[in-house]
């Protein structure tokens, strides 16, 4: 099978969330907007927006959704129903989680320059690094600690794995300071981090030119000023 992968060119966005579950099974696919310049959404059954996936006649949108059905062919998930509801349960976790770091740089819309809600994105960043961040983290960290095992599933590598690695760079990337603080309390979470970058066909795509790299385009943007955890005491 010879997958389509349809996304914008120039971020990694949610489709790089797809991106690494093929590379990581080295299946043979398509970044079709990197190599032509339009497309048109299908007429029947019509995703609402990008990424889909288009395999034979079969077309899947949305990120979680994509996942779901790319993971038992990818190897990427678990063959019985209880164990790929599981997955796919931490995957749409990872996309709350998603919309919240994005959401950092653009609380008021998304049609909206930065720089437009700067003061509100100050406030919402302070929450998030403060609050959010850190559950989130938690979370993940004791799924890990229960499963006993390098990955969330154990010894198994899945999708959900592949995304939770996406998230800590991306957010390394964005809050460095922050993620700096903040690490050494969730080591089993950075652990898989390093498990995945390490992995043989993952670690060729990350050195490749294949990985776009982070920018102020995309999900996760570096904003200095955003990236303060540190609280202004009140004056006495």
């Amino acid at each position: 099978m010879k997958y389509r992968l349809y996304y914008w060119p120039g971020i990694q966005g949610r489709g790089e969330f797809i991106r690494l579950a093929l590379e990581d099974a080295g299946a043979e696919y398509v970044d079709v907007l990197r190599h032509s310049g339009g497309f048109s959404f299908p007429k029947e059954k019509p995703p609402f927006g990008l990424p889909y996936l288009v395999a034979g006649k079969q077309v899947v949108s949305q990120t979680p959704n994509i996942l779901l059905y790319l993971g038992p062919r990818l190897r990427l998930a678990p063959k019985d129903e209880a164990g790929r509801l599981w997955v796919h349960q931490l995957q749409l976790t990872i996309a709350d989680w998603l919309v919240e770091a994005h959401d950092t740089h653009h609380p008021i819309g998304s049609g909206l320059y930065y720089e437009d809600q700067r003061p509100e994105a100050k406030r919402r960043s302070a929450d998030f690094l403060a609050e959010r961040l850190p559950k989130y983290l938690d979370y993940f960290e004791g799924v890990l600690r229960s499963a006993r095992g390098h990955f969330l599933l154990g010894k198994a590598c899945s999708y959900a794995d592949l995304s939770l690695f996406q998230m800590v760079a991306g957010l390394r990337y964005a809050f460095p300071v922050a993620m700096g603080r903040v690490a050494r309390r969730f080591p089993l979470v950075i652990g898989l981090h390093d498990q995945v970058a390490a992995r043989p066909r993952l670690a060729r795509y990350l050195a490749s030119n294949r990985r776009i790299p982070f920018n102020q385009q995309g999900i996760f943007r570096h904003y200095p000023e955003l990236d303060e955890t540190r609280k202004k005491s009140k004056k006495t």
